[in-house]
């Protein structure tokens, strides 16, 4: 009977410490997204149909280089809407950005993807050739554009202008971006790296509040 209650005593009280120690080491020990390249260049000189301009800082970014031919890359902007934009789109600090050459036309796809999302955190930036360029060299992977500013891969982006990705992808090794042409890459990986760096951003908030709340408390106990 006593060798009953004892094992019922483990039960209540050692398996939840054991569970606490294990959340205590995955917060100690949380995976964070790797940055792949420092401080790519902003996107101000880019600009909306509205003439407003657009910037990479502060925001998680979800970067795109569609070309001057819509029609040819629209399954990549639906593939990327349904599995990493209606997903993360209510997040504070999202954003899409599709990067396109001065003159592309854009009202079929945005009236394609306005019919099943809500567009707010969609932005098409236009600009040249040579700054389109510029801009995808400064992301520093071993990908290339083409001659029509196009590029298969998205990119994220986080809030400080770095390229995130992964430094030890078991099929690629050094990721820089995701293939965006077929779903698989962006279901099985992107999701969960967009994930990964939206809850990198929640610790580290959530830590400050809590880093606030002990300062401020002392400051009220020192009076």
């Amino acid at each position: 009977m006593k060798t009953k209650k004892f094992w019922v005593l483990s039960v209540l009280f050692i398996i939840p410490l054991i569970f606490y120690i294990l959340l205590l080491t995955g917060t100690n020990n949380f995976a964070k997204l790797s940055i792949v390249t420092l401080k790519v260049n902003d996107i101000t000189q880019f600009k909306t149909d509205d003439l407003k301009s657009v910037s990479l800082d502060g925001k998680i970014t979800i970067l795109c280089f569609f070309g001057n031919d819509l029609d040819l890359v629209k399954n990549n902007a639906l593939n990327l809407n349904e599995k990493i934009y209606k997903h993360f789109y209510k997040f504070k600090d999202f954003q899409f950005v599709a990067i396109l050459p001065n003159g592309t036309e854009t009202k079929t796809l945005k009236k394609q993807l306005g019919a099943i999302t809500d567009m707010q955190k969609w932005k098409f930036a236009f600009g040249s050739p040579e700054n389109i360029s510029q801009l995808f060299n400064s992301l520093n992977t071993s990908y290339h554009i083409d001659k029509n500013s196009y590029s298969k891969y998205a990119f994220i982006i986080d809030k400080n202008r770095n390229l995130r990705g992964r430094s030890d992808d078991e099929d690629d090794g050094l990721m820089y971006g995701y293939n965006a042409e077929t779903v698989a890459p962006i279901h099985n990986k992107m999701v969960d790296d967009v994930k990964v760096l939206i809850a990198e951003y929640r610790l580290a908030l959530k830590k400050n509040y809590q880093k606030n709340e002990t300062t401020t408390e002392g400051f009220i106990k020192s009076k």
